[in-house]
């Protein structure tokens, strides 16, 4: 019974999360979302720490730096808040890192693609260029008529719109005839 009793706040910030009226302007973001055109690109939800562990290892998730149970919540307030704002799916790709790939599965916007283009360059400053260049050509080659969602890294949307995010915000980037983005906004989801 005490444990059903502390679910009462999380059940309750939950319920005032969603039904909380969004901005103006961030209602033209999900707009502009969902009108094609436009990607998010979005901070993995809250892992504490900085980089990964010296034992890294892509694929093994005890090697990594992971989502806490905030984070995790986070994550499902982030898919739950696109959904309520109209979008229900998306094409939802991912950097390899479990925390990355556990961010976009718990936003449940449909399937999770892995791209390594969407990695961390936290440890790898020298690719920045060259995968910043990549992941440029990556997405002006994906299709424009349909809500593009990228679930990434700090390093990795700063490298290819300059902007610095915390854990589990949204920034909302209109996709340039020349390939480049420009950011229109973001979202918070905390």
């Amino acid at each position: 019974m005490r444990r059903l009793f502390s679910l009462f706040p999380v059940l309750a910030l939950a319920v005032a999360t969603l039904s909380a009226p969004v901005s103006a302007d961030e209602a033209s973001l999900f707009k502009a979302l969902k009108g094609g055109g436009h990607v998010a690109l979005i901070r993995h939800a809250l892992a504490p720490g900085t980089g990964d562990p010296d034992n890294f290892e892509l694929g093994k998730c005890e090697t990594q730096r992971n989502l806490s149970d905030e984070g995790r919540a986070q994550a499902q307030r982030m898919g739950e808040k696109l959904r309520v704002n109209g979008l229900a799916q998306a094409f939802v790709y991912s950097s390899q890192w479990c925390r990355c790939l556990d961010t976009a599965r718990l936003m449940a916007l449909g399937p999770v693609t892995e791209i390594p283009q969407l990695n961390s360059l936290y440890r790898h400053p020298e690719r920045r260029e060259s995968q910043t260049r990549d992941l440029r050509d990556w997405i002006a080659a994906q299709r424009e008529d349909a809500p593009l969602v990228l679930v990434t890294h700090q390093f990795t949307i700063n490298g290819i719109v300059g902007e610095y995010t915390k854990s589990g915000e949204i920034v909302v980037a209109r996709r340039d005839r020349d390939g480049s983005l420009t950011v229109v906004g973001t979202i918070e989801t905390n």
